[in-house]
């Protein structure tokens, strides 16, 4: 196929979001940005999330996992279900009873200032990490399948697409992704169901057929009953419920356009039915996956992981299909890389610069300091990308999943001890250097861990560990409240 051709479907795609990001940016401001002046359709917000949350790691990488772990995933998509039942109905009614912009000021109501700003350093931490990695995923994928025909290197795409990112996020903020999400997460989903049927009849298969077929190679397998395994069904679900809470309900991206929903009833709608949604969403990613082996092994290629999904679309497949293949690809880029964007400028704003909280700033002075941070944080993005550029891993959602037990661990022991406890801990720098710790000491019992506990293999659950000794450690420096904290 003509990557000429792929090449100015993605321009023209790119400038049907321009012209969203126009039309809903209009008469914009700080609050805009921030929150969406909280006026979101929950419907909205519930869809678009769909396609935030999947992003291109799962449209390209959960297919890719099928071969050496069926449909194992389910174990910690289950988790995920059970996660959103706790943002619903724990979380969401505690952010909008204190009417928060940034989720973060409930650590500086319950705690104090410096777990605030501790909490809101490690979400941008764990949302620079988390996004640039799927980002580069993405980026790789249109590099080396596109933009490599065409002779343009690796740094003019990244800052092209990052540029492209930045400009229809400028100005509206989250007002802006609202739509552009949902028109996104449409693309995805329709990419994904096209290619999903079309792969399918040219197998000959129905959908009963197609299942008996990978059942037949074992990819329908959804438990790992070994506990020893990173892979143990128990630890699956539990850590996948805790990602959830600590990687949607605990991360200013992804509660800032919940917040956004004018009242708590239609946000908690809202995560409800996303929760259901997503459940089958990511089942169709690994049918969509088994049928891609049974194909690839049908043709006598040799391709698996990250490289399966696209290969196969964009050189065995017709051409309409590898055109739906790509704008569903990008669809899943952009989700995940404008809100990130958004959401860091929001917090480092909000948060570490405090400019909500300087009644000497005008309007015109915070839109200054927001759109010099929001440039700042796309360099930094460019960092990044390069950085896992030269990591060069096959599987990204195995990093982004690690990477998330390191980095949202303190976030989540911090959460957890103002909800669970009564007690309140002194505000200062100690804080910091228990969140700090936590990850560090999580690491060793990784590492360690089978050679003294007879083979026992730390995988998703390092979150909750991480999470435990954030925990532990706050409870050694607390104190019984007084009552005026506790929230």
């Amino acid at each position: 196929m003509s990557p000429t051709l792929l090449f100015s479907f993605v321009i023209a795609y790119f400038v049907l979001l321009l012209v969203v990001a126009w039309y809903t940016s209009r008469n914009a401001n700080n609050e805009s940005f921030f929150i969406g002046n909280k006026s979101s359709n929950w419907m909205l917000v519930a869809f678009g999330m769909i396609g935030t949350s999947l992003s291109g790691v799962t449209f390209v990488s959960v297919p890719g996992t099928v071969s050496t772990n069926a449909f194992m995933y389910m174990q910690v998509v289950a988790g995920y279900f059970l996660g959103y039942i706790v943002i619903a109905y724990v979380l969401l009614p505690l952010y909008y009873r204190l009417n928060l912009t940034s989720i973060y000021h409930y650590l500086q109501q319950r705690f104090g200032f410096t777990a605030y700003k501790t909490g809101a350093l490690f979400f941008i931490i764990s949302r620079t990490i988390g996004a640039t990695a799927r980002l580069y995923l993405v980026i790789n994928v249109m590099q080396l399948f596109i933009l490599d025909n065409l002779g343009v290197p690796f740094v003019v795409t990244a800052f092209v697409i990052l540029l492209m990112i930045l400009l229809y996020t400028f100005e509206g903020g989250v007002k802006t992704i609202v739509y552009t999400d949902t028109l996104q997460t449409s693309f995805m989903l329709l990419g994904l169901v096209v290619c999903v049927i079309y792969i399918m009849n040219s197998l000959g298969y129905g959908l009963g057929e197609a299942m008996q077929a990978l059942s037949a190679k074992g990819y329908t397998d959804m438990m790992n009953t070994d506990v020893n395994s990173k892979g143990f069904f128990l630890k699956q679900v539990i850590g996948g419920a805790f990602i959830t809470i600590a990687m949607t309900g605990l991360d200013q991206e992804m509660m800032q356009k919940n917040i956004s929903v004018k009242t708590l009833k239609d946000s908690q709608k809202n995560i409800m039915t996303f929760s259901v949604v997503i459940v089958f969403v990511n089942f169709l990613f690994l049918l969509l996956g088994g049928l891609l082996y049974i194909y690839a092994a049908n043709k006598g290629m040799d391709v698996k992981g990250d490289d399966l999904f696209p290969t196969i679309a964009l050189s065995y497949l017709p051409p309409a299909i590898g055109i739906i293949f790509i704008i569903a690809l990008i669809s899943a880029l952009f989700p995940s890389a404008d809100g990130a964007l958004t959401a860091l400028t929001s917090s480092f704003c909000i948060d570490i610069l405090g400019i909500r909280r300087n009644p000497n700033l005008t309007e015109k002075q915070q839109k200054r300091i927001r759109m010099t941070v929001h440039l700042t944080f796309s360099v930094i993005f460019m960092i990044c990308i390069f950085i896992f550029k030269w990591i060069d891993n096959k599987s990204i959602i195995g990093i982004i999943l690690d990477l998330a037990g390191y980095t949202y661990g303190p976030l989540l022991g911090l959460f957890a001890f103002g909800l669970l406890t009564k007690r309140t801990f002194p505000d200062n720098f100690i804080v910091t250097i228990i969140c700090l710790l936590s990850p560090f000491i999580s690491y060793l019992i990784s590492k360690f861990a089978a050679d003294y506990l007879g083979g026992y293999q730390i995988g998703i659950e390092l979150l909750l560990i991480n999470g435990l000794i954030t925990f532990l450690g706050l409870l050694m420096i607390s104190k019984k409240s007084t009552g005026l904290q506790t929230i």
